[in-house]
């Protein structure tokens, strides 16, 4: 698993998430509010499947 996920994509994943999550817990959305926790899990790995699929690299080169 190669890091593919990096810098402003990484914080707005992780953001965003925890949102998702959290408005979800609170009963403010629906069910469908859990599916944040799939950006919460990427921007935290930083590895997004779909990027490798797509051959997207939002990280830096080493």
């Amino acid at each position: 698993m190669q890091a593919n996920v990096g810098g402003i994509d990484k914080v707005v994943r992780i953001i965003g998430g925890a949102l998702l999550i959290a408005l979800a817990a609170t009963g403010t959305v629906g069910l469908w509010g859990w599916i944040g926790v799939v950006p919460l899990l990427t921007g935290l790995f930083n590895f997004c499947p779909l990027y490798s699929l797509l051959g997207i690299k939002t990280c830096k080169l080493n």
